[in-house]
């Protein structure tokens, strides 16, 4: 019988974009100090700079007549476009992805004699993903003693080859699209067209987009413009924070409820912060604001096109700090007024839509701020700010000891059961057995608990059923730093606490005893089913060398079993969209979503080994454990390999293991 296969979730053209545009950013962010420094020394030391100075500026000549190189020219030239190239081969085949990378852009830049940023940004990954790929040809064929011998010759080999290609056919291709690109910008300003472009770029900014806009197009066309004509109109393109001000101010004076209230401080971490992406919510909640930011955007540009004012280097993030820090020497009048004309312009158009129109989601900041992650495809770092929440910090405050903690994830069955038991054996060998540890989906929390223990990605959905709780957000499920601060807060609280500790088991009971199937008070009280785990569900050999292809394999095993239907694997993948299943020491557990549930048949763990490891997300996995749950029957397992993966020893055993009997022994043995 042939077994069906499973679709993947269709990933929109919107998120591949973003994602593009997320490795551009990549590969500049982490150089912005260099940029900055360039930045510094163009403004004042070039001939038109506040402190012209030919040695450094680049300009007249030295005493044997020969002219200045100056740091200017060759920082730009060579030093920059060589970090983004590096940054580029590394975050594709680490420290060895980077030489190789920034070797093949030499070649690229003696070719094309100018600033070669586009070039750099594709040569860099370019060397990284080619050296991986040819290593991969001869791993594990290579004589013990001449490794080092074959690495450093085949990077030297293949970046001699790649600085050639990138010499004589990379070159000419981005140095062609570096000139028409150029045009098309020279014939926007000719024409007084160049304020159109916040058509584009406003909506962008607010769906994600705006960083392969800014990073792959704008950044290098911008650099290659402050070069000959010291400055550049193009860095304030995306970066003015006259719009985003104009918004929010708008929504101070004339906005309701938490929007009203929580502008102020949205405009503070807005404008002198630089992070734009706190005022993209006020427009989800009203898209017509759009036409605002728009105005704004237009009026900024339109501003800097006629008083001929730019910036001398990126301002990154787009803070009015940053702005001024880069501004042209020429350019301040110019500059500041863009920005306060953006602003103005902003403000009187949003005024105007706040006042003459009505929206019933006004006051719904928390359902627009999860509307803009969801975009975004992670959580927003300042969306914390909007809610009135941390985000990593507590809503509530102990008024008593610890005695009830629990851990909470999407459907309750595979992260949180994990979780719970490695915190709670971190918890009893303190001292505290009676402090109970329990595991529940979000859907099922109430306000009964004093911690609440989530991964990063869904504290905020945990707090609104459970403020009273302090809550704790962890990114690594088996061994996170945090679990050690919970344990000093329980000694604490039990140490400094007003409440009796038979009060405190007491009220521990309750939460324990309310929440439905998706919880379990004590996982090592519950008899093992003999079936949840059999030998057919182990393989020791995955054929899996992607994320998505592993979930299926595990997926399959349960599906073999006549654990789960198709939906469920289908739900395993969803799950791992919105939130990742790793959960540290080279284990992840897909699991199904919560509203999965009716697609478990019965309960069953599936465990697949990946001697080489995968990639989940940037981490390295070599174990996969497929879940599916009903009611508290898995979590026996489940505590068995939670214990296991926090002994470094027993993990190095299952990595050894050379049989299925060795696997399930190593699982059984740590609950006998």
């Amino acid at each position: 019988m042939a077994t069906e296969t499973v679709a993947k979730p269709k990933t929109s053209a919107r998120v591949h974009v973003q994602k593009f545009g997320t490795f551009l950013s990549g590969m500049i962010m982490p150089n912005i100090g260099a940029f900055i420094a360039w930045g510094i020394i163009t403004a004042l030391f070039i001939e038109k700079g506040w402190i012209p100075v030919p040695q450094l500026g680049g300009f007249g000549t030295n005493a044997a007549g020969a002219p200045n190189t100056g740091l200017v020219g060759p920082m730009i030239t060579y030093l920059l476009p060589l970090l983004i190239a590096y940054t580029g081969g590394r975050m594709v085949y680490d420290v060895r992805g980077g030489v190789v990378g920034a070797i093949g852009t030499m070649g690229v830049i003696v070719g094309a004699g100018i600033p070669m940023f586009i070039g750099a940004m594709i040569m860099g990954p370019l060397g990284g993903w080619t050296m991986k790929k040819l290593d991969s040809i001869w791993d594990g064929k290579i004589r013990p003693g001449f490794e080092m011998l074959v690495n450093n010759f085949s990077a030297g080999i293949w970046g001699a080859l790649l600085a050639m290609l990138g010499f004589y056919g990379i070159s000419p291709l981005v140095t062609a699209f570096s000139t028409a690109a150029g045009n098309v910008v020279q014939f926007l300003v000719n024409n007084g067209l160049l304020p159109l472009t916040s058509i584009f770029i406003e909506p962008a900014k607010v769906l994600f987009l705006n960083n392969a806009i800014n990073h792959g197009v704008l950044t290098p066309l911008g650099i290659q413009q402050s070069l000959e004509q010291g400055k550049s109109i193009l860095f304030l393109l995306e970066a003015n924070p006259g719009p985003g001000l104009g918004l929010l101010l708008a929504y101070m004076f004339f906005g309701r409820g938490a929007a009203k209230a929580s502008a102020p401080g949205a405009a503070l971490i807005h404008f002198f912060g630089g992070i734009h992406e706190i005022y993209f919510p006020y427009v989800l909640m009203r898209p017509m604001l759009i036409l605002a930011t728009i105005a704004g955007g237009m009026t900024g540009i339109a501003t800097l096109a006629i008083t001929n004012s730019g910036l001398v280097a990126p301002a990154a993030p787009g803070s009015i700090i940053a702005v001024i820090a880069q501004t042209s020497r020429d350019s301040y009048f110019g500059v500041i007024l863009s920005v306060l004309l953006a602003a103005t312009v902003s403000f009187l158009v949003a005024s105007l839509i706040l006042r003459t129109t009505h929206h019933s989601d006004e006051g719904d900041l928390n359902a627009a701020t999860s509307k803009m992650e969801a975009m975004k495809g992670k959580k927003s770092s300042v969306a914390s700010t909007l809610t009135g929440a941390g985000a990593g910090g507590g809503v509530g405050v102990l008024t008593g000891p610890i005695s009830n903690i629990v851990f909470a994830c999407d459907a309750g069955m595979g992260s949180s059961a994990m979780g719970a038991s490695v915190l709670r054996n971190k918890i009893k060998a303190a001292g505290f057995p009676d402090v109970k540890v329990t595991n529940a989906s979000i859907a099922n929390l109430s306000d009964t608990y004093d911690v609440v223990v989530t991964h990063q990605d869904l504290t905020e959905r945990a707090k609104p059923s459970t403020a009273s709780a302090v809550h704790v957000s962890v990114d690594n499920f088996m061994n996170s730093p945090r679990y050690d601060e919970i344990v000093e807060m329980v000694q604490r609280s039990n140490a400094e606490g007003t409440a009796a500790p038979a009060a405190g088991a007491a009220t521990a009971a309750a939460p324990a005893a309310a929440t439905t199937s998706g919880t379990a008070a004590a996982p090592e009280a519950a008899a093992a089913p003999s079936d949840i785990l059999v030998p057919e569900s182990v393989v020791l050999n995955g054929s899996a060398a992607t994320r998505d292809a592993a979930i299926d394999e595990a997926g399959q095993l349960l599906l073999a079993r006549g654990a789960v239907d198709n939906d469920y694997i289908l739900a395993m993948h969803e799950r791992e969209e919105s939130v990742s299943t790793y959960m540290g020491s080279f284990l992840a557990i897909p699991h199904g979503t919560n509203a999965a549930k009716d697609h478990i048949k019965k309960s069953a763990v599936s465990v697949v080994r990946y001697p080489d490891g995968i990639d989940w997300n940037g981490k390295q996995v070599k174990f996969v454990v497929g879940v599916a749950g009903v009611n508290n029957e898995h979590l026996h397992i489940l505590s068995s390999i939670a214990k296991v993966f926090t002994n470094k020893a027993q993990v190095a055993q299952l990595e050894a293991a050379t049989s299925v009997d060795e696997v399930l022994e190593l699982f059984g043995k740590v609950n006998a």
